[in-house]
């Protein structure tokens, strides 16, 4: 088994649902971890999830940092903070992300910034600090959608927030490429969280389900293993988006 022993990996999102998951990939393998949440009605589950990790894993460090990462402002301090913490930064994964269904007609100024600000923005401004902070040879890898490689009905917000940052991702690979350091998309299928649920009928549910392999949504446990091979074995993978969906849909 690949080790990441003495690295440290940033993980925005990192105290529960996919970041969890992905922790607790990198945990075993020796990483320390520096995890990120966004509000205090996250605050419980991700000291939760830090408590076990470290009770678990007593060899690495685990921290926890509270921060609204759609300003530049916030991401540069937290990018700052981790550093001084941990000394370096390794590994960079951001799952930050913000789901709405609604037709193009109904959505307001207002809900396009927020989704651009979660979606694009805050991804632009976490890989531009990921660039300048990650020791050679690392990785970095963003959270983006398999709706990527599809076009639908009421998803004009999300999916059009979500499609810069594989372009992003792209960029920055080439930038960063004579350091060492890979930088790849996984865009996964409609994933089975709470962030999910709330913008689907149950027949939505339904046919989100009979498009892929088992009947099913993607689970974060589909998903985080494949994030720990791209920041492990699969470090030769990079500027690459990854569409782990069951055969949801494909390009």
């Amino acid at each position: 088994m690949a080790s990441l022993k003495g690295k440290v990996a940033f993980i925005t999102g990192g105290g529960k649902n996919l970041g969890a998951d992905i922790a607790s990939e990198l945990a075993p393998l020796g990483a320390s971890l520096a995890l990120h949440y966004n509000s205090p009605s996250s605050e419980a589950e991700s000291k939760k999830t830090a408590s076990e990790l470290a009770s678990k894993y007593p060899d690495i460090k685990v921290k926890l940092y509270q921060a609204d990462l759609t300003a530049a402002g916030p991401i540069e301090k937290i990018f700052a903070d981790v550093e001084k913490d941990f000394g370096h930064i390794d590994i960079v994964i951001n799952t930050i992300g913000k789901v709405l269904k609604k037709p193009i007609t109904e959505i307001t100024e207002k809900e396009y910034d927020t989704m651009f600000a979660i979606n694009s923005k805050s991804a632009f401004f976490i890989t531009k600090e990921a660039a300048k902070h990650v020791t050679d040879g690392g990785k970095i890898v963003n959270i983006v959608t398999s709706l990527l490689a599809a076009f639908a009905g009421n998803y004009t917000a999300y999916a059009g927030s979500k499609a810069p940052v594989e372009h992003i991702t792209r960029g920055v690979s080439k930038e960063l490429q004579d350091r060492g350091i890979s930088v790849n998309a996984i865009a996964p299928g409609p994933m089975d969280t709470p962030f999910f649920y709330p913008e689907e009928s149950d027949e939505a549910v339904a046919f989100h389900k009979s498009q892929a392999m088992g009947n099913r949504l993607t689970d974060t446990k589909d998903i985080a293993p494949i994030v720990r091979f791209l920041v492990t074995e699969g470090g030769w993978i990079n500027g690459q988006t990854i569409f782990p969906n069951g055969g949801y849909t494909t390009r």
